[in-house]
């Protein structure tokens, strides 16, 4: 399988978008390594709120909920 993977530059200096992506590999079943990011905020021993969203979005979606959920003291979950 191709994978293609945008450049983490093109990520660099979002507006309202001060989050870091949290990376998990995973392989395919050819073997290729699939890299997937997600938005993870906001104290751990709470439950987490899980934001998901559709083609053709991505986690850029939700930042201004982000903000707002993480202050009122939820963790924050937002896979790309």
């Amino acid at each position: 399988m191709e994978v293609l993977r945008t450049p983490d530059e093109r990520f660099a200096n979002l507006p309202d978008f001060a989050y870091t992506a949290r990376y998990t590999d995973i392989r395919d079943a050819s073997g290729a390594t699939l890299r997937i990011a997600a938005i993870d905020e906001g104290p751990r021993d709470k439950p987490p709120v899980l934001l998901m969203h559709g083609e053709p979005s991505w986690s850029f979606l939700y930042r201004k909920m982000i903000a707002r959920l993480v202050a009122h003291g939820h963790h924050v979950i937002a896979p790309d």
